[in-house]
């Protein structure tokens, strides 16, 4: 069985910081990723019955989308679903052949498609469901953080990020260093609280979830502005007080 590197010091632990809050659950991120990657390093990600009665493929990113709380509380909640690059990535020692492995430099997982034998035992063992079959190829595939974006050089240095970051028009997919505390990522989970997903697995994964907050509903009057808005935006907005208020 493949076993964990040990941590180099001073290592980064990249991963992702996803915002609930302000997810739209719009799949620009899943679609982003499976356009990328299917050019990219990590081959093809083929498509199964693509017009037929129950269509499938390969894809790194999927969304999925729940009601929560009830009554006037209620919101839809949209929770992108990738590999989290786990600390304790089962995933990888449980792998027979040492196709599965992370990066001691930055804790990223990846999958050696070369040494892969298509066992299927790491999807068995990854909690969250990242890991794909490609019936195709008949081997294994998993969100990779696109590493041939992160690591090129010839790319300017603001666009060496994963592709669903780049494309998420809502800015809830947030990409960075977790091992720095002065970090972007690192900041943002410290001040809204991020949390792993499944911690009490104990896999402590990398990328970290900002839960939603909780949203103010009002109940009284409109309050009148202080001063009426001008410009053609300030007329359809005076339009739609007198339609509200009908």
């Amino acid at each position: 069985m493949t076993m964990l590197p040990k941590a180099v010091p001073g290592a980064k632990k990249l991963g992702l910081v996803i915002d609930l809050d302000t997810c739209v659950g719009c799949h620009a991120c899943a679609v982003s990723c499976k356009e990328w990657n299917t050019g990219g390093e990590a081959g093809i990600l083929p498509d199964y019955d693509k017009y037929g009665a129950e269509p499938d493929g390969v894809w790194f990113n999927r969304i999925h989308s729940y009601e929560s709380g009830a009554g006037g509380a209620c919101r839809t909640v949209n929770l992108p679903r990738s590999c989290l690059h786990c600390e304790n990535a089962l995933c990888v020692t449980v792998c027979p052949t040492g196709a599965s492995y992370k990066r001691a430099e930055d804790g990223i997982v990846l999958i050696d498609a070369d040494k892969c034998i298509g066992c299927k035992l790491c999807s068995w063992a990854c909690p969250y469901g990242a890991r794909e079959f490609d019936e195709d190829a008949g081997v294994m595939r998993k969100c990779t953080l696109c590493v041939d974006r992160i690591n090129n050089q010839d790319l300017p240095e603001a666009e060496r990020e994963p592709a669903c970051v780049v494309t998420c028009p809502s800015r809830a997919r947030h990409f960075g260093d977790l091992a720095d505390p002065e970090s972007k990522v690192s900041k943002l989970v410290s001040e809204r609280g991020g949390v792993d997903l499944l911690a009490e697995l104990g896999y402590r994964p990398t990328n970290k979830y900002l839960p939603p907050r909780k949203a103010t509903i009002p109940t009284g009057p409109r309050e009148a502005p202080s001063q009426p808005p001008s410009g053609i935006s300030g007329a359809l907005l005076r339009l739609l007080d007198r339609a509200l208020s009908r």
